[in-house]
């Protein structure tokens, strides 16, 4: 596999000059000031041995973010079947291949399925490693070819983004393709596997009674869901695994190096895909914030109290108990890092983004640092929250980059050379 590591360098230091953030604009009832944002102790994360780690710790914290923030994935869902319905070989004009492959569950009839697009460079002489993500706009904002079909599932209100009456429109096409630079990507040897995360389930409070979550719940659109039952993170971290799954059978992707990816909640999803599921070799973390890779118990930007009023569906029931009362929860997000130990795992933040706690989301990852030194790895060494457009780490990556809640040029640079790095060993 070759990088391009001249074009890498040019993103990585050309595009962002070092310049201070604006500072955030006043919310009520927000706290923006860094000596309010409060130290409360953080959950012990109880380190004795790697083999202990694997072993018990870990089955241990996993189980607590089942019961008290995404909640538990059912096991009864059935299998999959996968469908590819269409290949275009000369796709971006001669760059890659192009597949779309439908993913359906054939016993939960209920549920329409998800449709994937696959890219993979055509200039490869072998199986490729893949990043995995879901989209927010769907399969036909993240490319620019015209005849990627437009999605037809339901959708979130947004003039910006050209959704009208909650459907995709024309005028649609290609406004996520900043967040997915496919040539840039597939140039540097990778591919790109993505879909719609609406096709799993809509993101409102009651979209999953026409989702997935309805499909194989007894009670359908009557269910009422229990402390400890999964949210709409949890559907869509299963949504992800099944694309894990198919990549398994594709012979042009490389299934023992697939890097899972998503930004702001779909990067919170990518944190608890990362934690369930062990064929994701890399995880990455964009923007993820509250919920994500922010530490909960500190009191800056986006909080428990904020994102379970606004978001519950997301979450788990139980969460929202821990609305102004961080301190009884019994995980936080350095925990959630560490569930992915001791695979690399990537998190990233925003100078712009204070919403997110860009500190915070640097201080998940440092804290989570022992635990891949448990197994001789080093995560986040240094003890400062990092200049902006300053890559720290190892095995735990984080820089926070110029400009607002986003994924950007750069953002990729550094998630490329993250991969090439770990995977070239």
């Amino acid at each position: 596999m070759k990088l391009s590591l001249s074009l890498l360098l040019l993103l990585a230091t050309g595009l962002h000059a070092q310049t201070p953030a604006p500072k955030p604009k006043a919310r009520p009832g927000v706290n923006y000031d860094e000596a309010k944002a409060g130290n409360l102790p953080l959950p012990d994360l109880k380190l004795t041995t790697a083999e202990e780690w694997t072993t018990t710790r870990r089955p241990e914290i996993l189980k607590l973010f089942q019961d008290h923030v995404f909640g538990k994935t059912p096991e009864n869902i059935g299998t999959p079947k996968f469908e590819v319905t269409a290949t275009k070989r000369d796709a971006l004009g001669g760059l890659a291949t192009r597949k779309f492959i439908h993913i359906s569950l054939p016993d939960r009839p209920a549920w329409l399925g998800m449709d994937v697009m696959l890219y993979t460079p055509n200039a490869a002489t072998g199986p490729v490693p893949c990043f995995v993500g879901p989209s927010f706009g769907g399969n036909h904002a993240v490319s620019t070819e015209k005849d990627v079909p437009l999605s037809t599932r339901w959708m979130r209100e947004s003039k910006e983004k050209h959704i009208v009456d909650h459907k995709a429109t024309e005028a649609t096409r290609g406004t996520e393709s900043s967040r997915w630079p496919l040539e840039m990507i597939l140039k540097a040897g990778f591919g790109v596997a993505t879909f719609y995360y609406g096709d799993v389930e809509g993101d409102s409070a009651d979209g999953w009674k026409t989702g997935l979550r309805a499909a194989v719940s007894p009670d359908g659109a009557n269910t009422v869901w229990k402390d400890g039952e999964w949210g709409a993170i949890g559907a869509w971290s299963w949504g992800l695994s099944r694309v894990a799954d198919y990549l398994q059978t594709e012979k042009s992707v490389d299934s023992k190096h697939l890097a899972v990816i998503g930004h702001s909640r779909l990067g919170k999803t990518s944190l608890w895909t990362g934690a369930q599921d062990e064929h994701f070799g890399i995880v990455i973390s964009n923007d993820s914030g509250e919920g994500g890779a922010a530490l909960m118990r500190r009191d800056f930007g986006e909080t428990t109290a904020i994102i379970t009023k606004a978001f519950p569906h997301w979450f788990t029931s139980t969460y929202k108990s821990y609305a102004g009362n961080a301190a009884a929860c019994p995980t936080d997000a350095h925990m959630l890092i560490a569930l992915a130990a001791p695979r690399p795992v990537y998190i990233a933040s925003a100078a712009e983004d204070h919403w997110a706690d860009q500190k915070g989301e640097f201080l998940s990852g440092k804290h989570a640092s022992p635990v891949y030194a448990l197994f001789g790895k080093k995560g986040i060494v240094v003890d400062e929250h990092p200049a902006i457009d300053t890559p720290v780490g190892d095995f735990v990556g984080y820089h926070n980059r110029t400009g607002k809640h986003d994924v950007t040029d750069y953002d990729w640079a550094q998630y490329l050379q993250f991969a090439k790095r770990h995977w070239s060993k």
